[in-house]
């Protein structure tokens, strides 16, 4: 069984930067794809994005490419998702998640592909 803690969330000024952190317990880290989701008042949870086992590859969906940056530490069971540029509309709260079967290009945006998800941490935009 793996445990997923989420950590760094927390109230910033659009325009602003933060960076959450899930720390994986387990030795089997290194094996899974990991993702982040973020699911705001409302709406259904959606893909943030994902980084394959060796951190080679990652995905972002269209609404954080370029501000957003996935990666992994796999040494110390760590995902990352530095979030700079912060708008608005990235008020939600976040998960990260892990899976053994997520298919990175053609799935990683389907939570039901990921087997392990850690607890939200809420990001708030101000204006």
């Amino acid at each position: 069984q793996v445990q997923l803690v989420v950590s760094g969330g927390g109230l910033v000024q659009a325009g602003g930067s933060l960076r959450l952190s899930c720390v994986a317990s387990g030795s089997t880290f290194s094996t899974y794809v990991m993702g982040w989701f973020r699911q705001a008042p409302g709406k259904e949870r959606e893909s943030v994005a994902a980084v394959s086992s060796s951190g080679s590859l990652k995905m972002y969906a269209a609404s954080v490419k370029g501000r957003f940056t996935i990666s992994r530490d796999n040494a110390k069971n760590t995902v990352y998702l530095q979030m700079n540029n912060l708008k608005l509309e990235d008020t939600a709260v976040y998960f990260c998640a892990g899976g053994r079967n997520v298919q990175l290009v053609t799935s990683w945006t389907v939570p039901a592909r990921y087997e392990y998800w850690g607890q939200g941490t809420q990001v708030a935009v101000s204006s």
